[in-house]
């Protein structure tokens, strides 16, 4: 049966998605549900390894953890901005980031072992991996970036989530920050004095990451006076 233009279709992950464009309303919003839903199921399989790995370590490698589903706003602007039709199978092909979640690891060692003990879980398959860690941005950034993909169980169907993971250091989290502060601030137009700076400033927190990776397993390392 072929579906009318006002009934959901699913596409072969399992979406659903609509010939018509992505317009306020229920099923908009059960398309960001997905998201939603699929961002809770990451969430939550990352706080089970980060209780875990601090009952066996007695720490945790993880500092904190932020994550967001964009708003309708961003996530139309982004689409314009491109050149996306606002559908459902568009933006899910084109548009990665509509899940977003970060997590801040004490040192860089920590960043890959969370990555694979994620990547290494049956129902979480992933898309692309992009190491800005070992391979940095021209501007100085560092960040290791997973666009995975999760099942969702809805109520008629299993549904596919798409998720991008920043995993990164405090160091380079807190450099981050301030380079979008920055940026903001100036409107993208930022005096290149300034950008020469914020590239040094990336690679000091290089080697204060290395620094302290070499401290603490210099300290794990030593035993314990009696």
């Amino acid at each position: 049966m072929i579906a009318s233009p006002r009934s959901p279709a699913i596409d072969q992950s399992g979406t659903e998605t609509r010939q018509e464009d992505l317009e306020p309303g229920p099923h908009l919003r059960r398309f960001l549900m997905v998201y939603e839903f699929g961002l809770q199921e990451i969430l939550t399989k990352i706080k089970i390894l980060q209780e875990e790995l601090r009952l066996i370590n007695g720490e945790s490698p993880i500092e904190h953890i932020t994550s967001r589903v964009k708003s309708i706003e961003s996530l139309t602007a982004k689409a314009l901005r491109k050149g996306i039709p606002l559908t459902g199978a568009s933006v899910r092909e084109a548009v990665h980031d509509v899940a977003g979640l970060r997590i801040v690891c004490s040192f860089v060692s920590d960043v890959y072992t969370i990555a694979d003990m994620l990547l290494r879980q049956s129902d979480v398959e992933l898309v692309v991996a992009k190491d800005y860690i070992a391979d940095p941005k021209p501007n100085g950034y560092r960040s290791l970036h997973l666009i995975i993909d999760t099942p969702v169980h809805m109520s008629d169907r299993v549904a596919t989530a798409r998720v991008e993971v920043q995993l990164r250091t405090v160091a380079m989290d807190f450099w981050a920050s301030l380079e979008h502060k920055i940026f903001y601030r100036w409107h993208q137009h930022v005096p290149t004095a300034l950008r020469e700076e914020l590239a040094e400033a990336a690679r000091s927190a290089s080697a204060l990451d290395q620094t302290m990776q070499r401290l603490h397993s210099e300290a794990r390392s030593r035993p314990l006076p009696p």
